[in-house]
């Protein structure tokens, strides 16, 4: 018996809290204005889109300063070993022994990095690509490239050196 009277107190005490409950409730959504809620919530999402797409265009813009460094960096790189590409060839025009596999392996393992070997005998002078050093009368047409005097090179797209070229024209 007496449980059963614990029981009915029990739904007594607990409708009284639940009235309250949804009292307390109503009184708070009444209190509150639905259209600043979701205006509210809308900022903040525009707040959190924009810095998302803040970030995403830092790490691009990071990835790409970070690869245009390791180009330069290779670049800087190529640029000391010209001399040696120099002397190879020199060596291998010149008919020494042994030089040309070690010239011919050295150039290809660095074009296969992103050298490329300016080839301008016979075309057009562009002073981008080649610098003249040596001139020669022509028949007033375009100034063409005779001879290579000393190669060009060109790392991932971007003149590394100007090749000396003899021109006619």
């Amino acid at each position: 018996m007496d449980e059963q009277m614990d029981e009915q107190m029990d739904d007594i005490e607990f409708e009284s809290n639940t009235e309250e409950a949804v009292e307390h409730v109503e009184s708070v959504l009444g209190e509150l204005n639905i259209e600043e809620v979701i205006k509210e919530r809308d900022e903040f999402k525009d707040i959190a889109l924009r810095v998302q797409a803040d970030f995403e265009n830092y790490r691009k813009r990071a990835s790409a300063q970070v690869m245009a460094e390791v180009d330069r960096s290779g670049g800087i790189i190529i640029e000391a070993l010209l001399p040696v590409l120099d002397a190879c060839e020199a060596a291998v025009g010149h008919g020494f022994e042994g030089v040309e596999p070690v010239f011919s392996s050295l150039l290809g393992v660095l074009q296969k990095k992103g050298l490329e070997v300016l080839d301008l005998n016979g075309k057009v002078f562009d002073p981008v690509t080649a610098e003249a050093v040596v001139h020669e009368e022509g028949d007033n047409g375009e100034v063409v490239i005779t001879e290579v005097l000393r190669t060009g090179y060109r790392w991932k797209g971007r003149v590394l050196r100007a090749a000396m070229v003899k021109v006619k024209g």
